[in-house]
């Protein structure tokens, strides 16, 4: 365990996190599971900030922040999952913080080098969410995730042999599949309230232009979009693919033409002043990502309409 130059610890590896909490030793250096009471000393060992050099999945019974939207809540009770990627800070936010996990996996990366996981894990956007966005489970979810988390505790504290490391390579592949899955169900179910945020990304783009704040800041990013409607980047993006069928940045670039287009045919401006107007550094990448989209330079775009 080291200190980062921001004063926050960081825990390189599984037995600093062990330590930490007072629990002994991990059973292997690269992946270790806490349930139980034992996890309890979680809570009371080490609840501030801190940073990860491993992945982090826990399942907590009681969670705050369920959704309401009107009178009714769109989550359920059964408690949820939250995510955590290395490099990551955590321990920061009250509602982790303040309820305790039943199951804590920790992977080190190193668990995952020769197996396809080692790329593809990158793929889960649920690992780089808030807090605030944790899975929350029906009843059946929660069976079927305690029971791959029992899996796991069972094979890790059995026997090794030639096959260990593949059996739980492939539970782990199954949990993410399965918290991947019930994402999708969760946006489903969070609807009506997903379609309320659509509107003030939308919203939030048409001031973006009008306001003319491109020119100051260039063009809009899926960070300061994110950051305008207190979510993740990477939750923002599930989200609109699960709404629309694509992701924060093409729900930009799509906007971004839209603008051009109106610019274009409506106004005397002159492509590289479109494209300064819309927040490009350079009237050759607007250029491009025109054609791109319409299959048409923006002067065959003006020469067409006219």
């Amino acid at each position: 365990m080291k200190r980062e130059e921001n004063s926050l610890l960081k825990f390189e590896s599984l037995a600093d996190a062990h330590r930490t909490f007072g629990l002994p030793n991990p059973r292997h250096p690269l992946i270790s599971i806490i349930s139980g009471t034992a996890i309890q000393v979680e809570m009371q060992g080490y609840s501030q900030p801190h940073v990860l050099g491993f992945y982090k999945i826990s399942y907590k019974p009681k969670l705050k922040g369920k959704l309401k939207y009107g009178q009714s809540y769109y989550d359920f009770d059964e408690g949820g999952l939250l995510f955590a990627a290395p490099g990551q800070i955590i321990g920061s936010n009250d509602n982790e913080a303040s309820t305790c996990s039943e199951y804590t996996l920790l992977i080190h990366p190193d668990f995952f080098l020769g197996h396809a996981l080692a790329k593809t894990i990158r793929q889960y956007g649920f690992f780089s969410y808030s807090a605030n966005e944790t899975l929350h489970l029906s009843e059946e979810e929660k069976a079927t995730i305690i029971s791959i988390f029992k899996m796991i505790e069972a094979e890790l504290n059995s026997r090794i042999d030639d096959f260990s490391h593949n059996v739980v390579m492939a539970q782990i592949e199954l949990m993410l599949s399965y918290a991947n899955r019930f994402y999708k169900r969760q946006f489903i179910t969070r609807k009506a309230s997903s379609n309320d945020l659509l509107q003030k990304l939308q919203d939030l783009l048409e001031n973006y232009f009008n306001q003319e704040t491109s020119l100051s800041q260039g063009t809009p990013t899926v960070s300061y979009l994110a950051e305008h409607l207190n979510l993740s980047a990477s939750y923002l993006s599930d989200m609109l693919r699960s709404l629309i069928g694509q992701n924060a940045q093409q729900y930009i670039h799509d906007k971004l033409i839209e603008k051009a287009k109106e610019k274009l045919s409506t106004t005397s401006l002159t492509v590289s002043e479109v494209a300064y107007a819309l927040g490009f550094e350079h009237s050759q990448s607007f250029s491009k990502l025109f054609k791109t989209k319409t299959s048409l330079s923006p002067l065959e775009f003006r020469r067409s309409f006219n």
